[in-house]
């Protein structure tokens, strides 16, 4: 088994959460790969490209594929697992269901349509730690990525926060109901999900049937 974590939107491989599973992946002595998303291009960020930068990881012997996602990188793992058979099991962290949906109207109808005329918008990226400009090529990208299409049953365990403020537990609920594949814990924790590492961490053991 090939396992593999996705980090979240405006996130890096050094994210906290990143840090923290690689840490317990190397002290059971498993390798989990952990691509940097952003490919030295941040600006020029979209689901296809990280779909086809993570497929790039698997190996080309057929080797079955455990994706771990955080928050976008949990989307884009569904979606990865839709499209190819290798990928044998899903675990979701507060994955980004509706993403455009949540993150859009936050920005305001007026921000969304000059961003949509400029081509860019000033983005925080937490990984560098500052401002990026990021093209609207994402929003055209990501919109037709929706969750009506993901359909293939492939064991999947969500874990999401009951007080997440970015994308609410609601997304995860309505995806989980009409999916008997898919498996959903709620956590008493907001998107971050740092106070509940060690609760997701036995939830990933026991479900990956890890040492």
């Amino acid at each position: 088994m090939q396992y593999i974590y996705l980090h979240g939107f405006a996130s890096s491989p050094n994210s906290a959460k990143a840090r923290d599973i690689g840490d317990r992946f190397a002290k059971i002595q498993t390798k989990l790969k952990i691509p940097d998303l952003n490919a030295g291009d941040f600006s020029q960020l979209t689901i296809t490209r990280q779909i086809a930068q993570v497929a790039a990881e698997f190996s080309n012997d057929s080797t079955p594929v455990t994706l771990i996602g955080s928050s976008l990188g949990g989307l884009t793992a569904v979606h990865l697992g839709q499209q190819y058979l290798q990928v044998e099991r899903l675990v979701l962290l507060a994955p980004a269901f509706g993403f455009l949906s949540h993150w859009l109207p936050k920005l305001g109808h007026e921000e969304v349509q000059r961003w949509q005329q400029e081509k860019y918008i000033m983005v925080y990226h937490y990984g560098e730690e500052r401002s990026i400009p990021f093209s609207y090529d994402f929003v055209i990208d990501a919109a037709q990525y929706q969750e009506k299409f993901l359909q293939r049953s492939i064991p999947t365990l969500i874990l999401h926060g009951k007080k997440d403020e970015v994308i609410p537990i609601e997304a995860s609920r309505d995806f989980a109901r009409c999916r008997s594949w898919v498996e959903l814990v709620e956590l008493d924790s907001d998107h971050a999900l740092g106070d509940v590492m060690e609760e997701i961490w036995q939830a990933i053991r026991l479900f990956c049937h890890l040492p």
